[in-house]
């Protein structure tokens, strides 16, 4: 990213319709991503946010300003290059999905964990055959491989830019069940977060909060919300 380190030198950011793709043009030349590759993105809204960032810098350019640009990149120099890597990484959280591991105590947050979550497994057996085993403590559960194998080929079946907003809606929650959930609109970005953060909030409960943490937690969240955005304009 250090190319990116120059001041704006263009005064104007378009959109470029192809057939099939959308590009975004810097005073009529292509944007490029940080391998050199010209930034083809598959949606009109996509390449219309892109167009929208790199207008909006001024002076030095800013990547952290502009979450769609990064995430096209991704897409194209690293998700696209290595596709079955990624999707074999992003399975593996069923395997441990958040949702499957409760606790064995307070009586308070099994209760809690169980009214949150039951229902999102529940709900990922009815849309997709996938029925995950659940567990309490540290104890490694088994879970199915029919249910993991189907869990798999949903994410198989994205494109490289969906995938790579698909690897942030899942990483950032620990949860396969929970991004799939988002991106088929069971839920939104942030009662995915919450529901992610179920044992976190109840330990604040207990003991109180802790500033750097909850600063942490600020940065996460926010990036799952961008990441539920760039979900939907790789499909608008």
């Amino acid at each position: 990213m250090s190319e990116w380190a120059a001041k704006r030198f263009w005064k104007e950011a378009t959109v470029d319709a192809g057939k099939q793709d959308f590009g975004v043009m810097l005073d009529g030349r292509p944007l490029r991503t940080p391998a050199k590759a010209e930034l083809r993105v598959p949606t009109l809204a996509m390449a219309q946010a892109i167009a929208a960032e790199w207008d909006a810098q001024e002076g030095a350019i800013r990547p952290e300003t502009m979450p769609v640009t990064r995430s096209a990149n991704a897409a194209i120099d690293k998700v696209a290059v290595q596709f079955d890597e990624v999707v074999g990484l992003l399975a593996e959280y069923g395997g441990t999905d958040l949702l499957c591991y409760r606790a064995d105590g307070p009586e308070e947050l099994i209760t809690r964990q169980a009214q949150a979550w039951d229902a999102l497994l529940n709900w990922a057996e009815g849309e997709y055959g996938a029925r995950l085993a659940v567990t309490s403590g540290v104890i490694p559960v088994d879970q199915d491989a029919a249910a993991l194998a189907r869990l798999r080929a949903e994410l198989a079946a994205l494109n490289p830019f969906a995938l790579a907003a698909m690897h942030d809606l899942i990483s950032l929650t620990g949860s396969l069940v929970l991004g799939l959930a988002v991106a088929r609109g069971r839920l939104d970005a942030q009662q995915a977060w919450d529901l992610s953060r179920i044992d976190e909030d109840w330990q604040s409960e207990q003991w109180g909060a802790d500033e750097d943490a909850d600063d942490l937690a600020s940065l996460k969240n926010e990036a799952l919300l961008q990441a539920a955005r760039i979900w939907a304009l790789a499909h608008s």
